[in-house]
């Protein structure tokens, strides 16, 4: 039987944790990096096309900022992409550890940034060690499975194909295979980020998350190796949401808040891996004040949006505005995923107070 005594303390130390915004204190929660603390740092990216990586070595927390830089070109070009599928044991929270699947080590799998009209050659290459087939299915491609038809492959092998990004807009791409609800739910997602022609209006700062379910035998919270549970997973019910693999991941208490400031105005591109449950996304302490549902970048964007359904298998992208200093925590409104669940990720926003907006008295 379930130690029901046990799960509610897990809950309550959860709670804690996410109480004020997700206080910052870091306390009994993931180890913070340099990425938490001081100023907003101009981050310098790669150029457009594939980039990524954890934001700690042992994690498979990706970055969020670690991205490729905008579309600078203006005519079509190739771009060679290479997903590694890799299997991570890390942790979802101190002390309860899972093996991930993943492409490339990182959860959501790196952005792949191209622009309408361009090449992609894309390589899965499925390491000797892992126990699995593993294939990628791109929502770009224009073709049997999204490429998952083509890129099949055993361990130890690679395969290749090609194909033109026909259409702009932000697509997921994920693990293709026969049960790949199973691999999607430990991490085997991203997002192609397939930019117009005449490409996007510029920000002053991206992010790149991703929300999944990971339905495990043990409770949220208990200490030890939390395996996957298939049962629970055909029963939609899982024991954590996540942004970016853990518990969480980007806020004060875990690797730390992204950063903005005043004045500036921020991106964040959100792919949905589920495999089963839909995002209610909102900012809290904010709105999109422009935002494309579904990815669809060819649509004129919607404006002044307080929450939007990101169901599993699609992509947001959204803007904010940011007139006062404060703390923008990113959440799935469907909110006992939140406080039982492990849900959130933080934009901490620095600078100077605007009492003609916001007076705190």
């Amino acid at each position: 039987m379930t130690d029901l005594s046990n799960v509610e303390t897990n809950r309550r130390q959860f709670v804690q944790l996410t109480a004020a915004g997700l206080a910052a204190t870091g306390a009994g929660m993931l180890s913070q990096s340099a990425f938490a603390n001081g100023a907003p740092p101009k981050i310098q990216r790669a150029a457009g096309g594939f980039a990524g990586g954890p934001i700690k070595e042992g994690s498979v927390v990706a970055d969020p900022t670690n991205i490729p830089s905008s579309v600078d070109w203006d005519t079509p070009r190739s771009h060679d992409v290479e997903l590694v599928a890799t299997r991570v044991e890390a942790e979802v929270m101190p002390g309860v550890k899972h093996r991930f699947m993943t492409f490339n080590g990182q959860i959501p799998a790196p952005m792949i940034r191209v622009r309408q009209g361009d090449t992609l050659n894309v390589t899965v290459t499925n390491r000797a060690e892992n126990e699995s087939s593993h294939s990628v299915d791109l929502h770009a491609v224009i073709g049997t499975g999204g490429g998952g038809h083509f890129t099949e492959v055993a361990p130890g092998k690679s395969k290749s194909f090609s194909f033109k990004a026909l259409n702009p807009g932000a697509f997921i791409y994920h693990c293709g295979v026969s049960n790949l609800d199973e691999h999607i739910s430990r991490g085997m997602f991203g997002m192609i980020l397939v930019e117009p022609e005449y490409g996007l209006p510029p920000v002053d700062r991206e992010f790149y998350i991703g929300q999944h379910e990971l339905y495990t035998k043990s409770n949220f919270g208990v200490r030890g190796d939390a395996e996957f549970n298939g049962r629970a997973m055909l029963s939609e019910a899982p024991n954590y949401v996540l942004f970016n693999g853990a518990v969480a991941s980007l806020t004060g208490a875990g690797y730390g808040a992204m950063k903005a400031a005043v004045g500036e105005t921020v991106r964040v591109y959100m792919v949905c891996g589920g495999p089963n449950l839909t995002s209610s996304f909102h900012p809290i302490g904010n709105i999109w004040s422009r935002c494309w549902p579904q990815g669809g970048l060819a649509n004129e964007p919607l404006k002044y949006i307080q929450t939007w359904p990101v169901s599993p298998g699609s992509c947001f992208v959204g803007d904010m505005a940011l007139p006062v200093p404060q703390t923008v925590t990113l959440v799935d409104h469907a909110v006992s995923r939140v406080v039982n669940k492990g849900l959130a990720a933080q934009i901490e926003v620095s600078g100077d107070p605007n009492p003609e907006i916001l007076n705190a008295g």
